[in-house]
Order: structure tokens, then sequence, then C-alpha cells
């Protein structure tokens, strides 16, 4: 009774001492059982697709351009596509589209693998959602490469497909509405643009027939012109009578003449200088300066109400390159057979890690026992 009392325990003995190793085994055996006979096999879809706008321009070519590739906004609109495809609004989507709920809560998944609960919160079901369908963009090649994991082919394809057309529409829409606002403003601002440009011009028609001057700027050049051209005259003359006065007498008959000539000039020089000074009550540089004024005003209008035109034409442009479209270099494949789960690579995996913690520990032991020793 006593020897089998003390082989019992040496056994317990050499069970406790080798214990990690028996675990690291059990271990092993469970998770292989798992992956290799158990784990629910899960087709994935796939699909590569690039973001594309038209181009309605030539691209600038520079070396700024050429340093960058060119792709930083086309980047930024793959990571915007990409967060909508990993978003709670697209998870709605896919529930009311693909009975998202019920297909990976009773679509032949095992316990690890499928959703525990049809009726689970969106939050927990979001998360769930994320480790289903993998999303990432290739920022060298500008490529987003979608994978779709289902319990059957046809739920996976139709998965990846919902994906793509939501996805081209929501970045369609996004575009759209950014546009329509820009356009709506611009469009509201030519109006008024346009309203105020047709008041000046039609200020300045109805100042010119209230004066009776199409350009009293060039009527006052004009005049201006004729006073210095008498006041020339006037002065040749005058020049001619003091030469002739030195040897001709006041009742000579060229005296005579120069005198009265002179006399007109100077009466024909003060009449111009009263039409220039004033007509119909108003003096002609006052009229002139306010000419000008309407003039400016309606100038500014004019150049003001072009460039609205040009920037609504620009954005009308840029509408139309705001459209997306998702152009598929691989299409959402129809799954042949179950890549998931890779199960003779997960248990090598598990046993290799499960050994080496397993080494960890028999060493830790080895140490523990030399220094009780």
């Amino acid at each position: 009774m006593k020897e089998v009392s003390l082989m019992n325990s040496s056994v317990s003995q050499k069970l406790m001492r080798h214990l990690h190793w028996i675990i690291c085994v059990v271990a092993i055996v469970l998770v292989s059982f798992y992956w290799a006979v158990w784990a629910s096999d899960r087709y994935v879809s796939h699909a590569h697709v690039v973001l594309e706008s038209p181009q309605l321009a030539s691209p600038e070519l520079s070396f700024s351009s050429l340093l960058s590739g060119g792709g930083g906004a086309n980047n930024a609109d793959m990571l915007l596509l990409r967060d909508y495809l990993r978003s709670v609004d697209m998870l709605q989507y896919l529930v009311e589209n693909a009975n998202f709920r019920e297909h990976y809560a009773h679509g032949g998944g095992d316990f690890f693998t499928r959703l525990s609960n049809e009726d689970a919160p969106l939050e927990e079901l979001h998360d769930y959602y994320l480790k289903r369908v993998s999303v990432e963009l290739d920022e060298y090649a500008g490529v987003l490469r979608i994978d779709v994991e289902a319990f059957n082919p046809k739920e996976a394809h139709l998965i990846a497909n919902l994906l793509l057309e939501r996805g081209e529409q929501h970045m369609n829409d996004m575009g759209r509405r950014l546009a329509e606002e820009q356009v709506k403003f611009l469009q509201q601002q030519v109006d008024q643009l346009q309203s105020a440009f047709e008041q000046t011009r039609q200020a300045l028609v109805e100042y010119q027939n209230e004066n009776g001057l199409v350009s009293p700027t060039g009527t006052v050049e004009s005049l201006s012109g004729v006073v210095s051209t008498l006041e020339g005259q006037l002065a040749s003359y005058k020049a001619q009578k003091t030469a002739l006065s030195s040897f001709q007498s006041a009742s000579s008959p060229e005296i005579v003449r120069i005198n009265s000539q002179i006399a007109a000039l100077e009466d024909q020089i003060e009449k111009e200088k009263q039409r220039l000074a004033a007509q119909s009550g108003n003096a002609l540089n006052s009229v002139s300066s306010e000419y000008q004024r309407l003039q400016l005003q309606a100038k500014f209008a004019e150049e003001s109400y072009s460039g609205a035109l040009s920037a609504l034409q620009s954005t009308q442009v840029e509408a139309a390159r705001k459209l997306k479209q998702l152009s598929t270099l691989q299409s959402p494949t129809m799954p042949q057979y179950p890549e998931q789960p890779e199960r003779l690579y997960n248990i090598i995996v598990f046993g290799v890690i499960s050994l080496f913690i397993a080494l960890i520990v028999n060493m830790l032991v080895l140490i523990i026992k030399d220094h009780r020793d």
C-alpha cells in the first residue's frame, strides 16, 4: 500500500514538473481539431478598383507633379471612398439589401466565426462587419482592394457588388451636392451683377440723353482744341498789328483790317469759352466729370459681371469633373473554393507559438529550480 502511494506521488510530481508541456500538447491538439474539422469554410470575393474623374482639360505637366505623381487628390478621394465602405451607413445598406444579419447569423458558420446574435446592437454588428469585409488602399498603385468573406460564394459576390455600386453612387452624390451649392451661389451672384451692370448702363445712357451729348469728355476736348487754335491765330494777328504799327498809321486800311480780325477772334474765343464753361445751365466740365464717374461705374460693373460669368462657367466644368467613376481592374469574383480559413497554416503557426511559449516556461522552471537548490 505504501509502495502504491509512493508511486502515485512520484507520478504526480512528474506531471506537475511537465504540466506546461502537457498544457501545450493539449492546446495544440484542440486547436488543430478546430482548424482541421470544426472551423467553417469561408468564401472570399475579391475586387480591385480605381476612382477616376473625366479629363475635361489636359493635365498640367510640372516638375512638382512629376515628383508627386499627380495622384494626391485621387488618393484623397480613394480614402474617402474607403472610409464610406467601412462605415455604419454602408453596413445598414447591406442589412437592408443583402440580408447581412440573417446570413452571418444562420448561414452555416461555426460558433467562433458566425454572428452570435442576429439582433445584435449596431455597434457590435459593425465590429463583426469589419472582420468580414476588408477595404484597403494601395497608395503606391492607387488601387482600392476589397475582400468580402461569406459562408457561401453567392453572398460574398453579392456584397462585393453592392459595395462597388453604392460606393460610386455615394461619391457622385457627395461631389454633386457640393458642385450644385457652388453653382447656385455663383448663379445668384451673376444675376445680381447683371442687374447692377444693366442699371449703370441705363444711367449712363439717360445722362447722355439728358445733356444731349454722346461723349461730354470728347466735347470738352474738342472745344479746348478750338480755343487753343483761335488763341494761336489771335496771337499771330496781334504780332502782325505790332509790325504794321511801326510804319503805318492807326487809320490805315491794313491796321483797320487787322483790328477787325483781332476783335472777331477775341469775340469767338469768348463764345467758345462760354460754351466750355456752361451749357444749358450746367458747366460742361461738371457734366464731363459726372459722365466719367458714371462711365467708371459701368465699366466696373461690366468687369465684375464678366468675372462672375467666367467663374460660373469654370465651376460648371468643375462640377462635371467631380463626377466619379469606379473603373474596375478586377470585378468581384465568384469564389470557386473556400480560401478561409487557412487550416494548415493556422495549425503550424499556433503549434510553433505554443511550443515556443512552453519552452520559455520550461526555462523559467529550470532557473527557479536551480536557485532553490
